[in-house]
């Protein structure tokens, strides 16, 4: 049997040195190296709390040259050590870890195992997964006539049981990775266009009510026209429709699939389209939050932010990976940490994901309460707590 961590003699041969922990569990597996003597120690039930950390936290941590990333890189370790704490990864660090100037000498590799290795295993469901359970669960509550109100789940959002003690090894398993190359010009393009954008922001007359109904609509716009074009492509008898259409094209038509089958085809595509235009859609999460930053980011330019246009391409360079992760990611988090642009954009009383969802948001503008949140943790860890990770790792 192997022995991970030695405790004594083995009570049942008496081996020297033979008898430890072998797993952990919700309890720990203990045995001895000789025989086949193995004994339990069961181990308190634990609340872990969230912490998403941005790309910008663990690139400034794995360079080192920051004392206040180090600082708080060591204290994230610990308080996970501690199992008071998990840093899931994500399928938004991957890609853009894969962006990193570091890609070309392999750089993005050691960040990623960085990345990975400060999660201990902890991973965030992709992020069209999280956004097609989040529609989907919207969906069901249109069709039953529940509260439009989102409901939020852990399990919406992480992979796994999010409260269970950390075993001694982990499994990793290769991520999902998208064109590089493609992903880093459609990157800059979109930069680019966004900041076109400020000069019709700036003379645009509508309330910023309307901005944000005008992005959720946009939204469920694009559900429906990338089904119909997947649709009418399949219709040609064009079947690579069906490998190359987009992710976003494939929710329609599994929506489809819980309406009645003797449904007409036009009735049930009008009950998506009515579903898309409710309330239940611009409450999903991803949306909500989406539609009020881009919302935000706008009222903030018509008063006269982000003047200087190639200021503002740098200050942006990340702004839809950003939202990406905020919105995809924060609702199911205890503390959010992010840049200072970022955390500019989510404190302003327009988003208020603090409020609405019960988050702390961090940056460098408050990096002392980041530091007092973590140690915090320990504080209050109870002694129970404290001896089931005595007994499992010390």
């Amino acid at each position: 049997m192997l022995v991970v961590r030695v405790i004594g003699d083995c009570p049942g041969c008496g081996a020297r040195d033979c008898y430890g922990n072998v797993a952990v569990r919700e309890y720990i597996q203990r045995g001895c190296k000789r025989c086949t003597y193995q004994s339990k120690v069961w181990l308190p039930e634990i609340k872990k709390r969230v912490i998403y950390l941005d790309q910008f936290f663990f690139s400034h941590a794995f360079r080192g040259g920051d004392q206040r990333f180090l600082t708080a890189a060591e204290r994230v370790e610990r308080m996970s050590h501690l199992q008071l704490l998990v840093a899931p990864y994500s399928s938004v660090h991957e890609d853009e870890t894969y962006q990193w100037r570091g890609y070309k000498d392999k750089g993005h590799e050691q960040l990623m195992e960085f990345i990975k290795a400060t999660a201990r295993g902890a991973e965030f469901e992709k992020d069209y997964s999280v956004e097609r359970t989040q529609v989907l669960k919207a969906w069901r509550a249109f069709l039953e006539d529940q509260s439009p109100a989102y409901v939020l789940e852990d399990r919406d959002a992480i992979k796994g049981s999010l409260d269970k003690w950390d075993d001694y090894f982990r499994i990793d398993v290769g991520g999902y990775h998208r064109d590089v190359e493609l992903k880093r010009t459609l990157k800059t393009q979109a930069v680019d266009a966004l900041v076109t954008m400020f000069d019709q922001w700036q003379v645009s007359t509508q309330t910023f009510e309307q901005d944000v109904a005008l992005e959720v609509s946009d939204a469920g716009k694009n559900y429906m026209n990338t089904f119909l074009t997947m649709f009418n492509r399949i219709g040609r008898g064009d079947l690579n429709a069906v490998i190359d259409s987009p992710i976003a094209a494939t929710m329609v038509e599994h929506m489809m699939h819980w309406l009645p089958e003797q449904q007409p085809f036009a009735d049930k595509l009008h009950r998506c389209a009515k579903f898309f235009s409710s309330d239940y859609f611009a409450q999903v999460p991803i949306f909500w939050i989406k539609a009020r930053m881009f919302a935000t980011l706008k009222s903030m330019v018509k008063r006269g932010a982000y003047a200087n246009r190639e200021e503002a391409r740098k200050r942006l360079s990340g702004v839809f990976d950003d939202i990406s992760h905020i919105s995809h990611y924060a609702p199911y988090c205890d503390a959010i940490v992010m840049d200072t642009p970022m955390a500019d954009l989510v404190r302003q009383p327009t988003v208020g994901i603090e409020e609405r969802y019960g988050i702390k948001v961090f940056s460098l503008t408050n990096w002392s309460e980041l530091l007092a949140w973590l140690d915090s943790l320990e504080a209050n860890m109870s002694a129970e707590h404290a001896a089931g990770v005595t007994a499992a790792y010390q």
